[in-house]
């Protein structure tokens, strides 16, 4: 099956590369943009048909290594 981590910093935690990205496309004329935040995806091909286990091994997987779980929160999608 397949599984989707998308990590992204928690709110509050400060985003360089989401200020330099909005600050790049106001300057090639995007405007009405307002806070632009950056983040991750991982896709992951976990062996297995129970989705809820499966769903359970990405979770601890972004906890122990995907995701900083101090400045970071995740998600994950099972396909």
């Amino acid at each position: 099956m397949k599984a989707v981590v998308t990590v992204m910093l928690k709110a509050g935690v400060l985003d360089p590369q989401g200020k330099a990205i909005g600050q790049a496309l106001q300057g090639l004329g995007f405007e009405g943009l307002g806070e632009v935040r950056a983040g991750k995806v991982i896709e992951l091909e976990i062996a297995g048909s129970d989705k809820p286990t499966v769903q359970a091994q990405a979770e601890e997987m972004a906890r122990k290594l995907l995701a900083n779980m101090v400045i970071e929160s995740f998600k994950v999608e099972v396909a």
